[in-house]
């Protein structure tokens, strides 16, 4: 296999766009991709007919509008190139109009009150800034075509229409302040991103054997092992061969794809990796990522292992999530965060650094939220994830700088110095001008800002949406007071000056782990919204409705319903795992715990019956810490079927999430601590499924 050959070879690409399509056509399609213009109708139909028959020759019979809904998935229907003439024969069509626009179901997707389920009409329209694919699997080769989804009224029904948005409003903001900055080179502004996926896998044998996991993601009961991620040797271990073999035919399947999967690695919990790709931009990006995480759970199975992208699928082990690496660069190669050797005199990489902090820091709770859902939630704040208050990290060099401005004493930068090992035969190493800092939420990383909050089994377009629009904001107010000024060079120093005045609370360098920050956040006024309910409430503010409306990114009625949708999500969620608790409780660990106490109370008869001397005393205290933790569980079990049946009253969907929140997740919690007690207890060939010692080491 040579990768050079096989990359990319599953993509309707510029190179094969520019082979198969007449210059004219190719000319326009790049018009339409690179500056946004309109499409038109003669030339759709000419790629059609080039993209049909590229499919064809690489063995599809079908293709699909390849949308993503607000479910977080990806949704496709296909339809064959069959067409059928007058005298009976079958031919292969494909149509502009068929490229460009398809018709699903709109009001069964998640629509927050968009449709009701009367009013079914949508579209799916062609994205041509994302190169159509090939996938390939049991039911043979499909023609991808990536989507915008709407409906009949225009309202946006997916994640990729307001990233695509979002795009355009830091484009246009950003491209004023280079403009004014000088530049005539560039032509547009992109965000470019890499967001790196955590995964488990588990044997499928295992998965099988346990409801929770089947029907949730995660584990709802499990006691830990006597072994876990203690002594920090799985992370960047050596890679077992059957997950090696896993491994290498993802790198295969994804390369076809034209995603640059670059980095694989086993992560810090048993049983838990790591794959990252190469930076491209945000909306390739994101339709890559979708694509990588089906692709993990398709190939998974094939090796009888199952992929879990759930946040926390095991308790009491590092959880999963997906560090959002996003920066700024022009379309002729200039990276708007790159520092330089001396960033003190790179004023244009201040502004724009400033212009980010006032963002995050102005809308921390946009930004929280945009990571926020219940598996997160578990997450955020342990060991392995950064706390749900936002801050950012700068690093020595640049909160330096920060300083200076802020002193007016702005005059030097920091400068890296030589690492020396102590070995002769090992050169002394490039030593970076700061360090790193996993506890930070949003860090910056050289020529990047890394968010680190998102969740592992969500979309990344949400994430990016918030940041491109909250940073487009600052930007225009930036760009408003330097087309105001007389002496733009003297502005952009006072406008630094003043961005970094007024946002500099959210810079933090240190433990973002320690109880000493939280107290210190709580005194800067850093909002600390510690749950998925918390942080939802600040999605449809005023202010944050008015934000959004200004960049054309969410009109009011699509910022409403997708906090309906997020509301509804988390409320779901929790409901089927307390259901699914239920169910195993009742029909699964206590039915399988009696027979336990049975068996060992029959042996204990025995011995008496039999007159032996032989003491039961063991037996005894072991059936009293059984029969007391069975009944500590009933208890709770009874618990949580009434907090249930409870919350199932509650009408208003803020308040029935928050009733999930504040009651249901308590009672499950509650249920969880005796059943895992009662799996310490009970004999291995009575316990119901798999445990946390054969899920993650047994693979």
């Amino acid at each position: 296999m040579k990768v050079n050959e096989i990359f990319g070879s599953h993509v309707f690409n510029d190179a094969v766009m520019k082979e198969r399509l007449p210059k004219e056509t190719y000319k326009n399609l790049k018009k339409t991709i690179e500056l946004g213009l309109p499409l038109e109708k003669h030339v759709a139909e000419v790629v059609a007919n080039a993209m049909k028959d590229w499919a064809i020759e690489l063995g599809a019979t079908h293709y699909t509008h390849w949308f993503q809904p607000m479910t977080g998935k990806t949704g496709e229907k296909h339809d064959s190139f069959i067409a059928i003439k007058p005298d009976g024969r079958a031919i292969m069509e494909f149509s502009g109009k068929e490229l460009t626009q398809g018709e699903p179901d709109a009001s069964s997707f998640p629509n927050g009150g968009l449709r009701a389920t009367f009013e079914a009409r949508g579209y799916t329209a062609w994205d041509a800034t994302s190169p159509a694919f090939l996938k390939e699997d049991s039911a043979g080769v499909t023609l991808c075509i990536p989507t915008a989804f709407c409906s009949y009224t225009g309202e946006a029904l997916d994640k990729k229409t307001p990233l695509l948005r979002s795009m355009q409003a830091i484009n246009k903001e950003a491209m004023r302040i280079l403009k004014l900055l000088g530049n005539t080179t560039s032509g547009r502004v992109i965000t470019t991103v890499g967001p790196e996926q955590e995964y488990f896998l588990i044997d499928k044998k295992f998965y099988q054997s346990r409801k929770d996991l089947i029907f949730t993601g995660r584990t709802l009961f499990g006691a830990l092992p006597p072994k876990g991620q203690e002594l920090d040797d799985h992370y960047f271990g050596s890679i077992k061969e059957r997950i090696a073999t896993f491994m290498k035919e993802i790198d295969e399947e994804l390369w076809k794809l034209g995603v640059s999967a670059k980095t694989k690695h086993n992560e810090v919990a048993p049983a838990q990796h790591e794959m990252a790709p190469i930076f491209t931009t945000t909306n390739i990006a994101t339709d890559h990522n979708q694509l990588t995480m089906e692709t993990l759970q398709k190939v998974a199975t094939r090796h009888d292992l199952v992929c879990l992208l759930h946040e926390k699928p095991f308790a009491g082990v590092n959880g999963s999530g997906k560090h959002n690496n996003w920066s700024l660069s022009t379309d002729d190669g200039i990276n708007l965060l790159d520092p330089g050797t001396t960033p003190h005199e790179n004023a244009q990489f201040l502004l724009f650094l400033a212009s980010v902090i006032a963002a995050v820091d102005k809308y921390a709770p946009l930004l929280r939220l945009s990571a926020a859902n219940a598996g997160n939630d578990h997450r955020l704040g342990a060991n392995e994830a950064p706390p749900a208050i936002i801050s950012v990290f700068l690093g020595e060099q640049l909160t330096d700088i920060i300083e200076q401005i802020q002193e007016d004493r702005l005059c030097e930068s920091k400068q890296a110095s030589e690492l020396k090992i102590g070995v002769t035969t090992i050169p002394n190493l490039p030593k970076d001008v700061t360090d790193r800092n996993r506890t930070s939420p949003f860090a910056f990383t050289g020529n990047k800002f890394e968010f680190r909050m998102v969740a592992s089994s969500s979309s990344v377009a949400g994430p990016n949406i918030v940041l491109n629009t909250i940073v487009a904001d600052v930007l225009k107010e930036v760009a408003d007071k330097l087309e105001r000024s007389s002496n733009v060079k003297e502005a952009i120093g006072s406008i630094v000056k003043e961005l970094i005045c007024n946002h500099n609370r959210v810079i933090f360098n240190g433990d973002g782990y320690s109880q000493e920050w939280v107290e210190e956040a709580e005194k800067r006024g850093l909002p600390n919204l510690a749950s998925t309910v918390d942080a939802l409430a600040y999605f449809a503010t005023p202010d944050s409705i008015k934000m959004f409306e200004k960049h054309g990114v969410f009109s009011e009625s699509e910022v409403v319903s997708r906090q309906e949708i997020m509301y509804e999500e988390y409320a779901k969620t929790i409901n089927i795992e307390a259901l699914t608790m239920i169910e195993m409780a009742n029909k699964e660990i206590i039915p399988s715990v009696i027979k336990y106490i049975t068996s060992l109370a029959n042996s204990i008869n025995t011995i008496k019956a039999i007159g032996s001397l032989a003491s039961v005393k063991i037996q005894e205290t072991l059936l009293e810490k059984l029969s007391t933790s069975l009944e500590e569980a009933y208890g709770k079990l009874e618990a949580l079927e009434t907090a249930v049946e409870e919350v199932h009253s509650i009408e208003d969907i803020i308040e029935e999430a928050a009733a999930y929140r504040l009651k249901v997740l308590p009672a499950m919690e509650a249920l969880r601590k005796p059943c895992d007690e009662l799996e310490k207890l009970t004999s291995e060939e009575y316990w119901p499924f798999p445990t946390y010692g054969d899920l993650l080491f047994r693979v």
